[in-house]
């Protein structure tokens, strides 16, 4: 195999003697690589972009911007990821990366690592390489994505979802409600008087290495009187330009690893570069169209009006565009009134509507949940909503997780043990 040759990116300090010394290797045929060196994780991203074939991505583990996007970046054109004098253990393999050298690699470590991980150029096909999700639990939970309508109370609703759930004995303390809007607004409905830490630091967090479940659950509000937690939101509309992909994607996988239900409060804007042949617009809705498309079940809330409805079907055409299928979708119509014939003259007219439309939907009869003037005292005195509020969304989100062929099957907090008798040996009037 003396004719494998290795085309090899390279990023670390300037003065990192390893960078040096790999040139002069290279430069003298020491070793049969081409080497290029890289001045920033950014040249790295648009090198790995050209359409140029590379073996491998060797960086220094002290580099400033080494984190998933950018390991990922690497694997997925089929290059490994080395990582050079890794001073501390940063979870390393589940960021992805192939392998570690030391500071002081020699020529025989160096190809030893390359035949190990890295293809030849030779072997590498111009191909897409499908990335793999790294589970951060082998026991995962069920994310639920509530969007609707602005104004119609999809933020109400989701916050009545994870009430709902809370109460219940089983599942109290395991329901997280996470605000995914980019103008987030659960820190003030829940009269979060520390907005510190948040998404954004979540998300942080989940740049390089795996972050424990305790670690998760001390980054969240604590809801006690409704018996679940909070994931705070964005603390401004522009930070969404700080959320990396893969980061996102490791921090659903953190929250659904922690919780048997994940709330998600999202936004209806689902466009990508596809629609809109923008990426910063896919760039900015990066947190609703990576939630949805992971969505168990996406709530969708309306209000029963004639601008309601036709708002609510242009929302539900959009997510099966963007690849919802029906049986995920539940269609709520929140503040509906209280007359069942108004209720189903509503529900006729949305299917109506959604008939007439090209895509094609049967989303069923919408839930409906009732008008609550005590609402407001409520949010105001940040106490309990309104318990009917909350009843039909979980009615129906158990009904549809206890019928799915995958069953939500996870274990419960520990329950009272029976006592075997004898087991705790006799009192008698002697021993006392």
């Amino acid at each position: 195999m003396d004719d494998q040759r290795w085309v090899v990116l390279g990023l670390a300090h300037p003065r990192a003697s390893w960078f040096s010394q790999l040139a002069k290797w290279a430069t003298t045929a020491a070793v049969p690589i081409d080497f290029v060196k890289c001045v920033s994780a950014n040249e790295v991203r648009a090198r790995l972009s050209g359409g140029r074939a590379y073996s491998a991505l060797l960086i220094g583990g002290d580099v400033v911007g080494l984190d998933r996007d950018l390991v990922d970046s690497a694997t997925s054109t089929g290059a490994a990821v080395l990582v050079i004098d890794p001073r501390t253990e940063h979870g390393w393999a589940e960021m992805g990366v192939s392998g570690r050298l030391p500071a002081g690699f020699e020529r025989d470590d160096l190809l030893t690592a390359l035949r190990e991980f890295a293809p030849p150029i030779s072997r590498v096909t111009p191909q897409l390489v499908e990335t793999t999700d790294h589970d951060v639990s082998t026991v995962q939970g069920r994310l639920v994505a509530v969007t609707g309508v602005p104004g119609a109370g999809s933020s109400i609703a989701a916050m009545a979802l994870a009430q709902a759930l809370g109460s219940d004995a089983s599942d109290h303390g395991v329901v997280v409600l996470a605000d995914l809007t980019l103008n987030g607004e659960l820190a003030m409905l829940h009269d979060a008087q520390e907005i510190v830490p948040g998404l954004q630091e979540m998300v942080e967090a989940h740049r390089g290495a795996r972050v424990p479940t305790s670690e998760i659950r001390s980054m969240v509000f604590d809801a006690i009187d409704r018996g679940y937690h909070a994931l705070l939101g964005l603390r401004r509309h522009r930070d969404w330009a700080a959320i990396r992909p893969r980061a996102f994607d490791a921090t659903l996988d953190g929250l659904v690893g922690s919780y048997r239900f994940v709330i998600a409060d999202v936004d209806a804007d689902l466009e990508g570069e596809a629609e809109t042949g923008s990426l910063d617009v896919e760039d900015r809705n990066l947190i609703a169209r990576s939630t949805v498309s992971r969505a168990d079940l996406v709530i969708v809330v309306g209000n029963p009006t004639m601008k309601g409805l036709h708002a609510m079907c242009r929302l539900l055409r959009d997510l099966a565009t963007f690849g919802v299928s029906s049986d995920q979708i539940i269609p709520v119509l929140n503040r509906s009134p209280k007359s069942p014939r108004l209720r189903a003259e509503a529900g006729r007219t949305l299917a109506t509507l959604l008939n007439d439309s090209d895509a094609s939907i049967e989303v069923g009869n919408p839930l409906h949940l009732p008008e609550r003037r005590d609402l407001e005292g409520c949010l105001r005195d940040a106490v309990r909503l309104p318990e009917p509020l909350g009843l039909p969304l979980y009615n129906e989100v158990t009904r549809r997780f206890h019928s799915a062929p995958d069953a939500i099957d996870l274990p419960r907090r520990a329950e009272p043990q029976a006592i075997v008798p004898g087991s705790l040996g006799a009192w008698t009037e002697e021993a006392g």
